[in-house]
């Protein structure tokens, strides 16, 4: 198997991972996003940092994944809390340990950025496969329940 590499996602990325975004919607959610607007989003990610960052997996010089991160304060913790947010591994890609590495290169910036204080994430109830894999990288679900609004 060639070696995967991972590293911070460029804005010429962003065409990749707006496919991602769609695919991910249609797979998970039977959801179909609008281009235009899913392509906006993903450029103010690279427009502003403020809003988080993007990592990508490569495999044979083909972006096969991503994986957005932003942030949340914590007052308890005194510092940042990532959440890890529209994870896609392409179909042809999975199985082969694809998001463990990019599960580790999240954890490894977050271990070399002191102000980070751990690292989330929320999946979909239905989604049992991501939740299996989640809790095979020592995860833990129990804690808290997500509730949201949505306009």
């Amino acid at each position: 198997m060639s070696e995967i590499i991972y590293s911070l996602a460029v804005p010429e990325d962003a065409a990749a991972i707006v496919e991602f975004q769609i695919a991910m919607a249609r797979e998970t959610e039977d959801l179909e996003l609008d281009r235009d607007i899913c392509a906006k989003g993903v450029a103010a990610v690279f427009d502003d940092s403020r809003h988080g960052f993007y990592l990508i997996a490569e495999l044979e010089g083909k972006v096969v994944a991503s994986t957005m991160i932003t942030y949340e304060w914590s007052d308890w913790r005194n510092g940042v809390v990532w959440w890890i947010q529209s994870v896609y591994v392409m179909p042809e890609a999975r199985g082969q340990g694809v998001y463990k590495g990019l599960y580790a290169y999240v954890q490894e910036l977050a271990n070399d950025d002191d102000n980070v204080r751990g690292i989330r994430l929320y999946v979909d109830k239905r989604n049992a496969r991501a939740q299996q894999v989640y809790a095979k990288l020592g995860m833990n679900g129990e804690h808290y329940q997500v509730f949201e609004w949505m306009k």
